[in-house]
C-alpha cells in the first residue's frame, strides 16, 4: 500500500473542495502536477483514473489522493452515473512517500514545538464513509460564508478531522504487530516516567521479552525503551523549568531521576546547556 507521509507542525491545510456529478462516458480531468492534493471521495458508481502508471478504480466508499507533482489523467469513462466529492489541499511542511525519498523538505527548524507525522493512505477503502461524506458536505456548506475568519477557522478543523477518518482507514488496512509493541511500551513508559522502570519491568508489562521490545522500539523511535524514557523525562523537566520555580533538585525528583547531578548531566548532554542556563535563556 503506498502511504503519503506528512510532517506537522505545520499541519496540512484545506483549499477548497465539491460535489460532482458524472454521467456515463464522462472522464475525470487531466492534469499535469497541479501543485496541490487532490483527494477523491466516491459516493456512488466509480472512477477510473491513472498516475504514473498506476491505475485505480475508485468506486463506492473508497478514496484516492492524486499527488500534486506527478500527471494523472482518466483510463476509461464512468460507465453509470457516478457522485464523488473532491478536496484541494497542500501541505504546510515537507511530506514524502513513505517508502520513497523525502518530496519537499519542508521547514526543518521547529522551534520548540514538538514535530510529529500523520500518515494517510493514497487509495483506501473507508472505515466510516457516511462519517467521511458528512464531514465533506459540511465543507462545501461552509463555503458560503468562507469570507468570515471564524468560517475559515471552522473549515480547517473539519478538514483535520477528514484527515483522521483517512488515518482511521489506514490503521485499519495494515498489520502491525511490531508497531503496536513499540507504541505500548512507549505509553507505558509515558505513563509511569515518574516512577523507576526497569526493562524487566516494562517486559513483564507487555509480556515480550526486553530484547524484542528494544528492537520494535529502536526501528519505530529510533532508541532504546530506556533512551526514550530519559528523552520523555527531560521534556517534561524542560516543561517544569519554563512553567514553574521549582527548584532544579526538586524538578529532577518530579521527572523520575533520583540524583540531581545525573539529571543535570543528562540535560546538558541533550540540550547543550545546564538546566539552570535553559531557564534563564527563556524566562526573563
Amino acid at each position: 500500500m503506498s502511504v503519503i507521509r506528512f510532517d506537522a507542525l505545520p499541519l496540512p491545510y484545506f483549499i477548497n473542495n465539491g460535489y460532482s456529478l458524472a454521467g456515463p462516458g464522462r472522464k475525470h480531468p487531466e492534469r499535469w502536477a497541479i501543485g496541490e492534493f487532490d483527494l477523491l471521495v466516491v459516493k456512488m458508481g466509480c472512477l477510473y483514473i491513472g498516475e504514473e502508471g498506476r491505475s485505480y478504480e475508485v468506486s463506492e466508499g473508497h478514496a484516492l489522493v492524486l499527488r500534486p507533482d506527478l500527471h494523472h489523467y482518466p483510463t476509461e469513462g464512468c460507465r453509470t452515473l457516478t457522485g464523488s466529492f473532491w478536496l484541494h489541499f497542500q501541505a504546510g511542511g515537507g511530506w514524502r512517500m513513505a517508502d520513497e525519498a523525502e518530496v519537499e523538505d519542508g521547514t526543518k527548524e521547529r522551534s520548540r514545538m514538538p514535530a510529529f507525522t500523520i500518515d494517510i493512505p493514497q487509495f483506501t477503502r473507508l472505515l466510516h464513509p457516511a462519517k467521511m461524506y458528512e464531514r465533506l458536505q459540511r465543507l462545501i456548506d461552509l463555503d458560503r460564508q468562507s469570507h468570515l475568519d471564524s468560517v475559515r477557522w471552522e473549515q480547517q478543523t473539519v478538514f483535520q478531522e477528514v484527515l483522521m477518518l483517512l488515518a482511521e482507514s489506514l490503521q485499519a488496512e495494515r498489520p502491525r504487530p511490531g508497531e503496536d509493541i513499540a507504541d505500548r511500551a512507549a505509553s507505558f513508559l509515558r505513563l509511569h516516567y515518574k516512577e523507576q522502570i526497569s526493562s524487566r519491568d516494562l517486559a513483564s508489562e507487555l509480556n515480550f521479552h526486553p530484547v524484542y521490545i528494544a528492537r520494535r522500539m529502536q526501528k519505530q523511535f529510533g532508541c532504546s525503551p530506556m533512551e526514550y524514557l530519559i528523552r520523555y523525562r527531560l521534556e517534561q523537566a524542560k516543561r517544569l523549568l519554563l512553567q514553574t520555580d521549582l527548584p532544579i533538585a526538586q524538578i529532577a525528583l518530579e521527572t523520575g531521576f533520583r540524583q540531581a547531578a545525573y539529571f543535570t548531566a543528562c540535560f546538558s548532554r541533550r540540550e547543550g546547556v545546564t538546566p539552570r542556563e535553559f531557564r534563564l535563556r527563556f524566562v526573563r
